[in-house]
């Protein structure tokens, strides 16, 4: 078995690999942990193809949050409180109206989302967003 010692002193000409693995690894493990984390399900209710609803549309209410956090019911100014008594009132309908949110462009994400948590927590089935058209 014969070593050779290398005598040259000319530089190595090779990458060494071993850290760009380690580090590519790491980024690997990192992205498997926080990945399940990222993905969280949303129910969707889209409409089917072919399939025709030939019956009446339910009431429509309109909620609009605008930019400073005030709130109109079908173009009525209601508060927090109001607006709890408001979704009570629509859960307990013989047929719930269909709950359209219509947040302005500055409205704060949480704003929405507790409106939208109440509403659910009343008992609303069905909840939508404007479209913006």
């Amino acid at each position: 078995m014969a070593f050779s010692a290398r005598v040259s002193d000319a530089p190595l000409a090779q990458i060494n690999v071993t850290p760009l693995v380690d580090v590519l690894l790491v980024l690997l493990v990192i992205t498997m942990i926080t990945s399940p984390v990222l993905t969280h399900k949303v129910k969707l209710d889209l409409p089917q193809h072919g399939i025709v609803d030939v019956t009446t549309p339910p009431e429509m209410v309109q909620l609009a949050i605008h930019a400073d956090g005030s709130m109109t019911w079908n173009d009525a100014p209601i508060d927090a409180s109001m607006l709890s008594s408001q979704l009570v009132i629509a859960a307990h309908q013989s047929e719930q109206p269909h709950l359209v949110l219509d947040p302005a462009d500055g409205v704060s994400y949480q704003t929405v989302a507790s409106v939208i948590a109440e509403a659910k927590q009343q008992g609303l089935q069905r909840i939508d967003f404007m479209d913006p058209r």
